[in-house]
């Protein structure tokens, strides 16, 4: 079985405010990525609040018997503490956990099924990192042979430094510019569309994808 884990915990310092509290769509934007997940073929999904956590439950009031919330209380520390505790939160029965990303809204349950369609031909794979036009994006999903290490990770390094270092990680052209934008900036949140209802489904695609490339070329977005 398949788990999902979305990490929400971040402080968002680069927003100025909580992101995952941000509009989307009509509703929060925690609330609208959980709600992509849990319209996948995701066996379940563990959710990992930090910061502003009481308002981020808030906005998954009423998906409670649909996915775990679980507090992450380092959360200041960075990524790796969160991906321990969405890790140590998975039943038994997990298989791989797919490492979800609250300000990646883009992200939908297609896309989620196209990766664990790939997954099931080739479940020996430690790992799947997805590739748009050549270059590595999220979500990534994570074999359970990897836990053990990933629960070892420490600061905001994420999984990078134990799928770096692995051979058994398959990279997986899906091409797909979800795989690459997120909400990092208020600048990044404008030209998305502040989420609203009524934009085109996929604004991001047409308008700031290019300018993305040129910003991730010269150094990192997060």
């Amino acid at each position: 079985m398949i788990y999902g884990i979305l990490l929400a915990a971040g402080t968002s310092s680069r927003m100025g405010q909580p992101k995952q509290l941000l509009a989307w769509r009509g509703r929060p934007l925690v609330r609208h990525v959980a709600e992509q997940a849990l319209a996948s073929r995701l066996a379940g999904l563990v959710v990992v609040v930090g910061a502003a956590a009481d308002d981020v439950r808030a906005a998954l009031a009423g998906l409670e018997g649909r996915l775990l919330i679980v507090d992450n209380p380092a959360y200041a520390e960075g990524q790796a503490g969160s991906l321990r505790a969405g890790l140590s939160a998975l039943p038994t029965a997990a298989r791989a956990a797919l490492v979800l990303l609250v300000d990646q809204p883009l992200v939908g349950p297609a896309l989620i099924d196209r990766i664990l369609a790939v997954y099931a031909a080739q479940p020996t794979a430690a790992a799947l990192v997805p590739l748009c036009q050549g270059r590595r994006g999220t979500p990534v999903l994570l074999g359970h042979e990897l836990f053990d290490q990933i629960q070892g990770l420490t600061g905001d390094i994420g999984a990078r430094a134990v799928l770096a270092a692995h051979p058994g990680v398959a990279l997986i052209s899906l091409d797909d510019p979800a795989l690459l934008l997120d909400l990092d900036t208020p600048e990044q949140y404008a030209e998305m569309g502040w989420g609203r209802i009524g934009t085109h489904p996929h604004p991001i695609r047409y308008r700031y994808a290019p300018r993305l490339r040129r910003r991730r070329r010269g150094g990192s977005s997060r």
